[in-house]
């Protein structure tokens, strides 16, 4: 009885060796066989060289487009308006009537004052012989000559009246609606109409303080309107000479051409404001940036692997961006699946054209 059970409990422990050898058989072969699989493949990138460019800074300013020259039309003097010479959003020259106010009344003073004039000359003429004769005094002769003054300077004052019924044009341009009608009774205070010219507009837009030692005149800068998409061009002409207080900026006016009404003064302009170019400059493509809580890193091939770098950048453009520090010439940079990447990940490279 008892050979049967020592015999049995041999039994049980031989089988219990034999299956936990097995186990530890395969778990070997298995952590080999995991270990053969964790050696992962390279990663495909694309990449490229960096190389010193020139780069050539630009800032974006907001601005508006303005009349070359704008003025609000008005009369002089009051009266009865008699005649209107012009078309609501016609072309107008300079020096054109553009409308008469009546002047029946200051004529009649006028002829008046003419009237007053001659004698008061024929009193100063007959004066001047007395004077050399001695038969009045020096003062009374002043008197006379006075008088005769007087009545000549209220002729002109008429005669000046009379040339300010006659509103003409200032400049040539094109004028606006206007807000009068023939027998409209009109003082200074009513505007008659707008009168602008456009052949030529003004863009003006503000220089923040950091950059306004760069301004030129004579620059070339171009802008935008939201109603094309032509990039035009503007020169600047004027620099205001001392900076806003309130603002900290310099006031800048350029001037373009017009002389195909393609702008309509009043609109925004989007500018693009040429900085000083920087030569041998670090440009990199924008999506090989990766923002991180403490900046901006790239990823570049080092024998083979990912390495990760920090970054200090600047400016930037539509598709680059300029890099100050981090880099270096000569460096390859890695521009596609950098965010499957990480630092000492293997890689393939496919550089770029």
């Amino acid at each position: 009885m008892k050979l049967k059970t020592i015999f049995l409990l041999l039994l049980v422990l031989l089988i219990g060796s034999l299956i936990f050898y097995r186990i530890k058989t395969n778990a070997n072969q298995d952590e080999k066989g995991a270990g053969k699989n964790d050696k992962k493949p390279p990663i495909m990138v694309k990449g490229v060289v960096v190389k010193p460019e020139l780069f050539n800074d630009n800032l974006a300013l907001s601005g508006s487009v303005e009349a070359n020259e704008r003025v609000e039309i008005h009369s002089e003097t009051s009266g009865i308006v008699e005649k209107i010479n012009f078309e609501e959003g016609g072309i107008v020259s300079k020096g054109q009537l553009l409308f008469k106010v009546n002047d029946v009344e200051l004529k009649a003073q006028l002829v008046q004052a003419n009237s007053k004039e001659r004698l008061a000359f024929e009193n100063e003429r007959r004066a001047k012989l007395l004077l050399e004769k001695e038969a009045i005094s020096q003062e009374e002769f002043d008197v006379t000559r006075s008088e005769y003054q007087s009545a000549k300077a209220q002729a002109q004052l008429i005669n000046a009246q009379i040339g300010k019924t006659a509103v003409k044009a200032p400049f040539s341009g094109t004028i606006g609606l206007r807000t009068i009608s023939p027998g409209t009774y009109i003082t200074p205070a009513v505007v008659v109409a707008n009168l602008v010219n456009t052949s030529q507009l003004k863009i003006t837009f503000a220089i923040p303080e950091k950059y306004a030692t760069q301004v030129k005149l004579n620059a070339t800068i171009h802008f935008k309107v939201s109603s094309s998409s032509t990039l035009f061009e503007a020169k600047i002409y004027a620099l205001e000479p001392n900076l806003s207080e309130n603002t900290r900026t310099m006031q800048v006016k350029a001037i373009t051409d017009n002389s195909k009404k393609q702008l309509l003064p009043g609109v925004f302009a989007d500018i693009i404001f040429p900085l000083v170019a920087i030569k041998d400059a670090i440009v990199i493509p924008s999506e090989a940036i990766i923002p991180i809580q403490s900046g901006k890193k790239v990823y570049v091939s080092n024998h083979g692997f990912a390495k990760e770098v920090k970054i200090e950048t600047a400016s930037r453009t539509d598709k680059s961006v300029l890099v100050l520090s981090g880099l270096k010439m000569g460096d390859t940079l890695l521009t596609s699946g950098i965010m499957a990447l990480k630092d000492k990940a293997p890689i393939k490279i496919k550089l770029a054209k």
